[in-house]
Formats: C-alpha cells, structure tokens, sequence
C-alpha cells in the first residue's frame, strides 16, 4: 500500500537555517518578554521596554539587536525615539500556541503531583 502524500513540503536546509535562527533568537526569556510585551502592547520605545521589563537600558538594546537581525522586530526613528514593533505577523500566533500548550503541561504536571 502507498503512502499518501501529504500538501506539507520539506524545507530546504536554507530555510531550516533561518528557522533555527529565529527560534534560537527567541530561546532566551528576556527576549521572549520583549516580544510579549511587544505583542500586548504594541509599539514601544527603549525606555518604555525598560521600564515594563525592569531590565537595564543596555541590556534591553543587546536584545533588540538580536531579535531585530534575525527580523522579529523592526524599528523606526521618530526624533530621538526609537520604537520597536513585532515584524513578523505570525509571532502572536506562535506565542499563543506556545502559552495554550504550556498551560496545559503545567495542568498535566500539577494533576500528577497531586496523585
């Protein structure tokens, strides 16, 4: 019996590298914070992510540079304000998937501490 082809593809190894990228650039939490807080609040400039992160201003630019050359957030100049968006629309997607799954790990863990 054949196998029935899926309308999923294999991604190149090109591709797979920008993936990994990505991923790897959102593996850390202080980045993951700056995204959410990117993601509920929308656009934000250094000092604001500063003061919602509680993280140091240097701190927070090593960061944005990070996550801003791998292209998950983009900037723009108003003045001397620079603001940070999300620039890849499917990033609240993936959180959301993301925070459902671990949400219900954290269920499944706590029900088995219990027993």
């Amino acid at each position: 019996m054949a196998k029935k082809k899926s309308a999923k593809h294999l991604l190149s190894p090109d591709a797979l590298s920008l993936i990994a990228e990505k991923l790897s650039a959102m593996g850390e939490p202080m980045r993951l914070r700056i995204l959410n807080l990117l993601c509920c609040r929308g656009e934000l400039n250094v000092t604001e992510l500063v003061e919602e992160s509680g993280a140091k201003q240097a701190n927070i630019s090593r960061h944005l540079a990070k996550l801003s050359a791998v292209g998950l957030v983009k900037r723009r100049k108003d003045g001397i304000q620079v603001y940070y968006s999300l620039a890849d629309d499917s990033l609240p997607g993936i959180c959301e998937c993301l925070c459902r799954s671990t949400k219900n790990r954290l269920g499944e863990l706590a029900s088995s501490l219990k027993s």
